[in-house]
């Protein structure tokens, strides 16, 4: 009888969903890692409906699970984090590519740590090669800020498009919510591990390219303006504010929730006025404040459990927030945000 192959350090899970133009990028970068440990690389097809099948066929040594159903984002790593069997895992989007020396660099950071830690690299913009971030700051709405700060690596967030966590840590957390469906998942998970006392870092050197926006339409500036879409703003409104009202740890919670409401209401009216744009304000505004509204009980059972599980007070939590509105910023130096 053959005995069972040995099971890989490292997981490299890809999601993917029609990208037959990028995807070959991404997988190209992870094959020529040079680590000191395995690889196994799983790719989730979320029902493509172009030739991703075809071309991921002839990466032989890839693992593909092939979805007949588009089940998003979160469903997706979920099920690739659940068949992998390595001892680190890294998610990395179809739209991303590493640089040389990426894997190596977290395996090493995560080998000298003495505690579990959610891991990132700094990202950079595909075709300028211009630096993105170095994880991200949190503003108090839950707005991901990006750190540029070389000197700064503990971080809010890293974005889901390089994302590295040992498995452990992983199933501690209980992995991505389904009930998020996509559009800051990776926030819940980094808001979670923080709020139980671990580190959420950006490594200083190597990193990855990523083309902005390319997976989910939208999150970049063209132009000089911010170009956005109604899918990503909708989900990306709602699921902040779910996270504000689970993750807050004053005791002043509902006030700051009752003030987020009230802002992006406010916002919403605005630029549907500005815009004369009524699908903003049912589609997105109007929508993310009655979800909240609607799932009120869920969510305040939710809290009420992740609530118990926290370790760190809310100094600590808060460390890794800016008090800048960053939509202010955004605003100022952009101008109004263009939904497609």
């Amino acid at each position: 009888m053959n005995s069972p192959a040995p099971a890989p350090l490292i997981s490299v899970c890809i999601a993917n969903y029609n990208g037959i133009a990028i995807i070959d990028d991404c997988l190209r970068s992870v094959l020529d890692q040079v680590v000191d440990g395995s690889i196994e690389i799983i790719v989730h097809d979320d029902a493509s409906t172009d030739s991703s099948m075809e071309l991921l066929a002839t990466y032989h040594g890839v693992k593909v699970i092939h979805s007949e159903k588009n089940i998003g984002f979160c469903e997706s790593n979920n099920r690739m984090v659940d068949v992998s069997r390595g001892d680190y895992v890294l998610l990395l989007n179809n739209d991303a590519a590493l640089l040389p020396g990426a894997l190596q660099a977290l395996l090493d950071d995560a080998r000298r740590s003495p505690r579990h830690a959610i891991l990132t690299l700094p990202q950079r913009d595909w075709a300028t090669d211009q630096l993105v971030d170095r994880g991200c700051l949190l503003d108090p709405f839950m707005n991901p800020v990006p750190n540029v700060q070389a000197d700064r690596n503990d971080v809010a967030m890293v974005i889901g498009a390089c994302m590295w966590l040992p498995r452990a840590l992983w199933d501690t957390l209980g992995g991505f919510p389904s009930w998020i469906g996509s559009i800051a998942e990776d926030m819940y998970l980094c808001c979670a591990a923080r709020q139980r006392g671990y580190d959420v870092r950006c490594l200083p050197d190597t990193g990855y390219r990523h083309r902005q926006g390319a997976s989910f339409g939208g999150n970049r500036v063209d132009e000089g303006r911010l170009v956005t879409t109604y899918r990503r703003r909708a989900l990306s409104e709602k699921n902040k504010t779910f996270l504000l009202a689970i993750f807050t740890p004053s005791a002043a919670w509902l006030v700051l929730l009752a003030i987020h409401l009230l802002v992006l209401l406010a916002e919403g009216a605005t630029l549907t006025l500005l815009r004369r744009d009524r699908r903003l304000w049912s589609e997105v505004y109007l929508a993310a404040a009655a979800a909240t509204w609607v799932h009120r009980v869920q969510l305040m059972t939710l809290r009420r459990d992740l609530q118990k599980k926290r370790s760190v007070d809310a100094k600590r939590y808060y460390s890794a927030f800016t008090w800048l509105p960053r939509k202010v910023a955004l605003l100022l130096r952009y101008g109004l945000p263009t939904v497609r």
